[in-house]
């Protein structure tokens, strides 16, 4: 029994203190939840550790740490155990309500669960929010881009730039491809000596990352994914990514809550680490710096869980899509009809 504890502390401490010299973050403390001390890290044939397969991150747990939570970074087993069953309950009940579904102007696509993939549960840390730093679980998100969100919102039908960047099917962007969404969560991490690849399952983005031998491209390149390159620190893979153009989103799902709709500048920088700390779970940390946008720099941190059975087919999204012009015409029509109903006043 003992030689099970002083193994279990030695493996939270060692990891610790990698991530203290390398970002540490404040869900590292509850970490001992899903670190296997009696698991061995498996190796590629040039020594590197493995991290590939299928991971997914679907999650209940919420971006920002809720106000009823201020104070608390985690979550007792309790109230983890309540919040998954209250979760179960709470979809079982949509699923079997009428919920408008055949009504004009209803809800025709997302109305049951079963048209979604979100997850059913919290993190299995019992973090109380994805964001770990600063300590009250809130991106330091400056006015003007809270602003600025919020007129793309009013104005969303005037012009396809003020539109989603994941409506009009281009990119979730980075760290967005990485969080979790309503339904394909899945990533796929293969590597190679020189490279590592991640699929997103979202959107059908491959970022195919080299090594940091190789010189980021030049500056006046701008891209939606940004550029990015890979090194090790230990046994840690380290992604950074810079050369962002600034029309793309922090975030775009619904999931990311305040954050959806944020814009990014050209001076986003991302760090993301991968650290492989059981058979079934990586540790993903993301640091992002955007002076423009924040006041700070701030950090995300979730496991990975693996799902070796899952599947991920193709995400037809852009071809045949015809949901901005559609909803940028029908916009025309709503002006028209309020200009006409102004007119006969």
């Amino acid at each position: 029994m003992h030689r099970f504890i002083n193994r279990r502390f030695v493996a939270i401490i060692a990891f610790a203190a990698a991530f203290a010299l390398t970002g540490a973050s404040g869900a590292d403390a509850q970490l001992e939840r899903v670190i296997d001390p009696d698991w061995t890290l498996p190796r590629t044939a040039d020594g590197q550790p493995d991290l590939q397969g299928l991971w997914g991150n679907k999650t209940i747990t919420p971006m920002e740490r809720p106000a009823a939570l201020e104070g608390r970074a985690f979550l007792t087993d309790e109230e983890m155990a309540q919040r998954n069953t209250q979760r179960a309950l709470d979809e079982a009940a949509r699923d079997a309500a009428p919920a408008q579904r055949y009504e004009a102007g209803g809800n025709v696509g997302g109305y049951g669960s079963y048209w979604l993939d979100a997850g059913d549960t919290v993190l299995s840390t019992g973090q109380t929010s994805l964001i770990v730093d600063p300590p009250d679980g809130r991106a330091p998100v400056r006015q003007w881009a809270l602003d600025n969100k919020a007129y793309n919102l009013a104005h969303n039908g005037d012009h396809y730039r003020n539109m989603s960047v994941w409506d009009r099917c281009l990119s979730r962007g980075v760290p967005g491809s990485m969080l979790p969404a309503g339904y394909n969560n899945a990533y796929r991490i293969l590597q190679t000596p020189d490279h590592v690849v991640i699929q997103h399952e979202m959107i059908h983005d491959a970022r195919i990352i080299p090594f940091r031998d190789k010189p980021f491209v030049d500056d006046n390149i701008r891209q939606w994914m940004g550029d990015a390159r890979a090194h090790w620190e230990g046994d840690t893979l380290v992604v950074e990514t810079r050369n962002f153009h600034n029309r793309g989103w922090i975030a775009s799902s619904g999931a990311g809550a305040r954050l959806k709709g944020i814009a990014v500048s050209k001076a986003l920088h991302v760090v993301e680490r991968f650290r492989r700390v059981s058979e079934n779970t990586i540790v993903w940390t993301v640091t992002i710096e955007d002076p423009n946008v924040y006041t700070r720099p701030w950090t995300i941190q979730m496991p990975l869980t693996a799902e070796p059975g899952y599947e991920i087919f193709e995400y037809a999204c852009h071809e045949g899509n015809y949901a901005v012009p559609n909803a940028l015409s029908g916009q025309r029509v709503l002006d028209a009809r309020a200009a006409a109903a102004t007119e006969n006043q």
